[in-house]
């Protein structure tokens, strides 16, 4: 049974996953010199958002404890699959490692029919957080209430925006959820990312 007293299934929260490519599939890495050189952890997303935040603060503390630099690079773009095949191509060593979500593992397969990539080819390492949905408004839109603003969308049918974190994302899935039960239509606005998404 799954427990969903925190509104996530082990399930999603497994998907959740930050993932590496199998470093240890080729024997390529020796557990007596890894690491010898700096690893890199690929976000799939701009710099400034909860995952790029995530990264920076897990390569901080990797770096400390292996003793080598940990460096984050952003990859943003095409729903998190730019990221994905940078790593997916990398060498299977463990040095380039991918702060996956939910999009890249378990959303993207069934949203396009071809992907550089398969979620085989990574391998779970760590849970590194879990984030809220949170539907939020300019101060200058006129609703203070879920319920204002639904009544402003049916009142002024597709005149409201709402920033994904890109198409296929599981942002961009909430939302055309949120049009369905509420029988509105907010017009999906993808992004790279939560930070350009914010701004």
């Amino acid at each position: 049974m799954e427990d969903h007293s925190n509104g996530i299934s082990r399930r999603h929260a497994l998907t959740a996953l930050a993932v590496a490519v199998v470093p240890w599939a080729t024997g390529a890495a020796s557990a007596d010199t890894y690491p010898s050189r700096p690893i890199r952890i690929i976000v799939p997303y701009a710099a400034g958002g909860f995952t790029d935040i995530v990264a920076r603060l897990v390569a901080q503390k990797m770096s400390i404890k292996l003793g080598q630099p940990v460096v984050v690079e952003n990859k943003a773009g095409g729903s998190t699959i730019i990221g994905a095949e940078a790593v997916a191509k990398s060498a299977p060593d463990g040095y380039t490692l991918l702060m996956a979500v939910t999009t890249t593992i378990s959303t993207n397969p069934f949203l396009f029919k071809k992907l550089p990539y398969k979620p085989s080819d990574f391998v779970p390492v760590a849970l590194t957080g879990l984030t809220p949905f949170v539907l939020s408004a300019h101060p200058s839109v006129p609703a203070n209430t879920l319920a204002e603003l639904i009544a402003l969308e049916k009142a002024k049918p597709g005149t409201l925006n709402l920033a994904t974190l890109g198409t296929g994302s599981s942002t961009h899935l909430v939302g055309e959820m949120f049009n369905s039960l509420a029988g509105v239509k907010l017009n999906m606005i993808p992004y790279k990312g939560a930070a350009p998404a914010l701004n």
